[in-house]
């Protein structure tokens, strides 16, 4: 009868729950991976498992059917929300080309390295960063690989390359800082990627946008088997907004080498209280040409809580020795060993000003820059028969 009936269809809600919490521990137990994957691919079978041999496009496979639209600006739609160009995984070329080969393949990129959709009107725009000490080659890949890669995106974009000169050590995130800085001089960036010269993404639905958090977008390289290393890294490429970028206050300046930079941003986010978003390991998938093996350095957290206010976009001193529009990217050549100047704030870009009258730097997080912004002297010198300039910053 009626209450034997409801009884058991109490029993059977009962079982169905407990066997749906000790999947969930399963899947927690587990670090939501490898199960998580394997789940995922029971629901969608176009959709391997990561590290599973995938089948992959040539990078340059449907960049023709881009065109220019004959019409004024003012007349062109806005770009869709998904770009009709984006495929799936494109291949990551081993085989150099030459310069001349790579501006012929990208007809549509101006001088300096920067793009805009030829036929609407884009929703982002994205600067790139690349700190580069010698890595001719590795260059080289880079250039064939993430121009197309971007134009499918539909996005205004432009590559910086951020060259330092003297046989001093590499100082990767001093060289980022200078990257930012001059690419806000130039245009309004709403996003910031930096992006280490051998990395090449392998999926096109890896966007080089930014989110309302900052983002780990590299974060399934094939020298670690497609995942990350240790839970902490940061490493590769991440995005910033700019507001993101100064609510830490950049990057350190004082490291040397190719990694501890990366350890104090991921503990610079953390203590400023901001989420850090990374992608499904699927779509943040990379290449690696060549590379240190991450390190960890646990014990920096506590260093950084004292210094990060300290050392950072607030404390940048350098020299602009040239500034070159490359036909695929603009070439920064930085003198960087140069004392410590103190920045004034009428030296900020327009880009930048309103997150600092904003208070953003003092309110929201414990690396406000008390300092006002510096940059010394700067000869910016662009190639291409264009007039050299200076601009001395008293």
């Amino acid at each position: 009868s009626f209450p034997r009936t409801e009884q058991q269809r109490g029993l059977l809600l009962l079982f169905l729950g407990v066997q749906l919490l000790l999947m969930g521990a399963f899947l927690y137990q587990n670090h939501h991976r490898h199960s998580l994957a394997l789940f995922l691919r029971v629901l969608r079978r176009d959709r391997p498992a990561v590290g599973e041999e995938l089948p992959f496009l040539d990078v340059y496979a449907n960049l023709s059917e881009i065109h220019p639209v004959d019409r004024r600006k003012e007349d062109l739609p806005s770009c869709p929300l998904i770009s009709p160009y984006i495929s799936k995984l494109v291949k990551a070329s081993n085989t150099l080309k030459p310069c001349l080969g790579l501006w012929g393949k990208n007809p549509l990129v101006e001088l300096g390295g920067q793009y805009q959709p030829p036929d609407c009107w884009t929703r982002h725009h994205t600067a790139v960063v690349v700190p580069y000490f010698g890595q001719d080659q590795h260059l080289q890949h880079l250039l064939f690989h993430l121009h197309p890669f971007l134009q499918r995106q539909q996005l205004h974009y432009a590559i910086y390359v951020v060259n330092q000169v003297h046989n001093t050590a590499f100082n990767r995130g001093k060289l980022r800082n200078v990257g930012f800085w001059e690419a806000m001089q130039e245009e309004e960036w709403d996003c910031v990627f930096f992006h280490d010269v051998n990395l090449l993404p392998e999926d096109d639905r890896n966007l080089y946008i930014c989110d309302i958090f900052p983002a780990h977008v590299s974060v399934a390289i094939d020298k670690f088997d497609y995942k990350l290393p240790y839970r902490g890294y940061l490493g590769g490429v991440f995005a910033l907004r700019p507001s993101h970028y100064m609510k830490i206050n950049g990057f350190p300046n004082s490291y040397q080498g190719w990694d501890h930079e990366d350890h104090d941003i991921a503990a610079r986010l953390q203590l400023s209280g901001m989420l850090l978003s990374r992608p499904h390991l699927l779509f943040g998938r990379y290449h690696m040409l060549e590379g240190q093996d991450p390190s960890h350095h646990p014990d920096l957290l506590a260093s950084i809580r004292h210094k990060g206010q300290q050392d950072g976009i607030n404390s940048l001193g350098y020299r602009l020795l040239s500034k070159e529009l490359q036909p695929l990217y603009t070439n920064l050549t930085v003198d960087i060993e140069l004392p410590t100047p103190r920045m004034r704030m009428q030296h900020y870009p327009p880009a930048l000003a309103w997150v600092v009258r904003s208070q953003l730097l003092s309110t929201l997080h414990p690396f406000s820059a008390q300092q006002d912004l510096p940059l010394g002297t700067r000869h910016i010198q662009c190639c291409r028969g264009t007039a050299s300039q200076s601009r001395v910053q008293q």
